[in-house]
């Protein structure tokens, strides 16, 4: 992992309202994590098979275009999802109204 992962770890450590971050391999496991295992491995799975699909979905859209990254907000949280070339990274945010 580079060191612009770490630095943007804990630049993202810092705010307030971050409930965890977790660094992801393309295999669905998690790298490194802000989070307890069980929730790591939870989001991982789920958020590995959301980033194939919205790859493909924006490919089969327009084959020019890259997903480049992702914002969804639930009730209790928001979550970025942010691909890289060898990882993903998925940042967890208390959503504040």
């Amino acid at each position: 992992m580079s060191g612009e992962v770490e630095e943007m770890l804990k630049r993202f450590a810092g705010v307030k309202n971050i409930v965890g971050i977790i660094v992801v391999d393309y295999d669905g496991i998690a790298i490194k994590s802000t989070l307890e295992n069980q929730q790591s491995v939870h989001y991982a799975a789920h958020m590995q098979t959301l980033t194939e699909k919205a790859r493909q979905v924006i490919f089969d859209l327009d084959a020019t275009n890259e997903f480049l990254s992702m914002r969804m907000r639930t009730t209790l949280f928001e979550i970025m999802l942010v691909p890289q070339e060898n990882f993903f990274i998925i940042v967890i945010q208390n959503a504040c109204d």
